[in-house]
C-alpha cells in the first residue's frame, strides 16, 4: 500500500511551514493544541499529496485557515480540487478565514468544539493499537 500521511518526502517542507506558520495559525494553535477541544490536532500535516493546516487523525478532520488569497480565483479552484481529493478518502475538511480567527477566535473555538463534539457521538471509538 502506498504512504499516504507525512510522506517522507514532504516532512523537511511540512516542518518549514510548522516554523513559519502565519500570525492567524498561531493563534488557532495556540487554542487546539494539547488536546483542549478533548481531541490531538497535528500542525501542518500531510494527506497524499497536500499538506493540511491542521489535522484530527482520531477523528479524520482537517481545518484549514484561509487568508486572501484564497479569494482568488485560481487559489480558489485548487482548494476545491484538494477538498474533493481529501473528502475521497472520507477527510472532513472544516474551513475559517484567517481574518476571523484573529478577531473571533472564541466564536471559532465555541463552533469547532459543538462540531467535534457532534463527530464522536456519531464516530465509532478507534480501536486501540496495544
Amino acid at each position: 500500500m502506498p504512504e499516504l500521511f507525512n510522506k517522507k518526502h514532504l516532512l523537511s517542507y511540512q516542518r518549514n511551514l510548522r516554523n513559519k506558520m502565519t500570525k492567524s495559525e498561531v493563534v488557532f494553535w495556540s487554542r487546539v493544541r494539547n488536546d483542549q477541544l478533548g481531541v490531538r490536532f497535528r500542525r501542518q500535516y500531510g494527506i497524499g499529496k497536500y499538506i493540511v493546516d491542521f489535522y484530527c487523525p482520531q477523528l479524520k478532520l482537517a481545518i484549514e485557515i484561509d487568508g486572501l488569497t484564497h479569494s482568488d480565483e485560481k487559489v480558489f479552484a485548487k482548494d476545491e480540487q484538494r477538498q474533493k481529493y481529501l473528502e475521497g478518502l472520507r477527510v472532513i475538511v472544516r474551513r475559517y478565514n484567517s481574518g476571523d480567527v484573529i478577531r473571533k477566535i472564541e466564536d471559532i473555538i465555541f463552533d469547532l468544539f459543538h462540531f467535534i463534539d457532534e463527530l464522536k457521538k456519531r464516530t465509532p471509538p478507534q480501536p486501540s493499537s496495544s
